[in-house]
């Protein structure tokens, strides 16, 4: 809320644009340091449940650094927080900054393998059904599916551009393990990003290969009606010249 995020910005004396583009839904991943603050917004995946129906989708995550202080900024509650506050996560000391900041990154890494793998569970679901009966609404999902695969495609390859800025920028320093840490990080990411840009096309081929037997259905119902319409007309003309 506004009294929330004023209440923030005056306790930790932070930039008002820190909060604000870490709550725009439309915010792209990036890093800004001004003064002895780091802003640092990540995509994030996340899921809405309707029923029975799942929509997976992004939202910005902001985690913004100060002499003293982690602060994370989200839209969403969001399961990696909830976890570390938890204490689900073990090894993790906040009063290393860097080394719990990468373990941040380290856990929005691996979630979106988690959401990848159960995103891929799903297609292979709705294709299962579609190769016994061609209906709209599993065409309409494995659509939305590969709308979220873009999504988190997209996502991964910003996330990596801002991750590759961390390890050159002199504000967060890192020490040898915590290089360590930030090449698994990174080595998740990539992993996500290849296994997201292989399900994608996978998704775009099959896409193109129900279209295809689509289009062949179409043009098989066509020839029969053409048959019927030519076996109908040989009584009508006969009748006719009688």
């Amino acid at each position: 809320t506004n009294a929330e995020i004023e209440e923030i910005q005056t306790t930790f004396d932070l930039p008002e644009e820190f909060l604000r583009s870490s709550l725009d839904e439309e915010e792209t991943s990036h890093i800004v340091t001004e003064d002895d603050k780091t802003l640092i917004v990540l995509d994030i995946p996340c899921s809405d449940k309707n029923g029975d129906e799942v929509t997976y989708y992004t939202t910005p995550f902001g985690i913004i650094i100060t002499k003293t202080n982690i602060i994370t900024v989200c839209t969403k509650n969001h399961s990696v927080i909830r976890e570390i506050a938890k204490g689900a996560v073990k090894d993790i000391n906040t009063a290393h900054k860097t080394q719990f900041l990468l373990h941040i990154l380290f856990r929005v890494a691996t979630r979106f393998l988690q959401y990848i793998h159960l995103m891929q569970k799903k297609s292979d679901s709705l294709e299962k059904k579609l190769r016994k009966s061609m209906r709209n609404e599993e065409l309409v999902q494995l659509l939305d599916m590969q709308k979220a695969f873009v999504y988190f495609h997209t996502s991964l390859k910003s996330n990596e551009l801002t991750l590759s800025k961390i390890m050159r920028t002199r504000n967060i320093k890192m020490y040898e393990d915590d290089q360590d840490l930030m090449e698994d990080v990174m080595i998740e990411i990539k992993q996500a990003i290849e296994m997201s840009s292989i399900y994608l096309n996978i998704l775009s081929e099959t896409m193109d290969a129900f279209a295809s037997v689509i289009s062949n259905n179409l043009n098989n119902v066509m020839r029969l009606l053409a048959a019927i319409t030519l076996v109908l007309s040989v009584p009508t003309m006969i009748f006719s010249f009688y």
